[in-house]
């Protein structure tokens, strides 16, 4: 019996981030632990300057491209200093990452009418396979809880189990400082959704 390899790792943005993306004011964006770069080229499409922040250089060069900077940098290292100042940033993507020291410097970093769009997984997904850590792993609500300790507006949140791109359990956060304009958010629209 012959094995088909495990499918390749998806090069298109979130779906999450896709439906969210427009809500991002024209500014500097920040995709951290952006590994391929799947979100910073959605970004830089979009007309906004990416920060494309990563620990791994070869992740790093597949990310760079056009309105796209790299920086190589290990946040989770002993006496890593956060590198961003209050305020930078009109929209944080981070997907498939989670680093809990890292919560209250990445939700000062937004500036005050900027739009965090987060998705990681979440308790449950022991049950599909990796990440199995509860390290590594979203406590129920824990996203609506980072987003009200920062001081952010909760435009859209999901907790559940997906099937695309792979078959896991997730925390899905779309945020905007208290500065934001303020805007609906359609949620009988929904296309693709994973």
């Amino acid at each position: 019996m012959t094995h088909s390899p495990p499918p390749a790792p998806s090069l298109a943005a979130s779906s999450w981030v896709r439906r969210f993306a427009h809500l991002v004011p024209q500014g500097e964006v920040l995709d951290l632990a952006c590994g391929s770069g799947r979100h910073a080229r959605l970004f830089a499409g979009l007309g906004h300057p990416v920060l494309a922040v990563d620990r791994d250089p070869q992740a790093l060069a597949s990310a760079a491209g056009p309105g796209i900077v790299t920086l190589e940098h290990d946040l989770e290292v002993d006496g890593a200093a956060w590198p961003f100042a209050a305020g930078r940033f009109a929209g944080i993507v981070v997907t498939n990452y989670l680093h809990r020291p890292l919560m209250a410097q990445l939700m000062a970093s937004l500036a005050p009418d900027g739009v965090l769009l987060y998705e990681t997984f979440a308790l449950g997904n022991e049950l599909f396979g990796k990440p199995s850590n509860p390290a590594f792993l979203l406590r129920p609500g824990e996203l609506l809880d980072h987003a009200a300790g920062g001081g952010l507006q909760v435009l859209a949140f999901e907790d559940g189990v997906i099937a695309r791109p792979k078959l896991a359990r997730v925390q899905r956060l779309c945020a905007a400082g208290q500065g934001a304009v303020q805007t609906e958010v359609k949620l009988d629209h929904l296309s693709g959704a994973e």
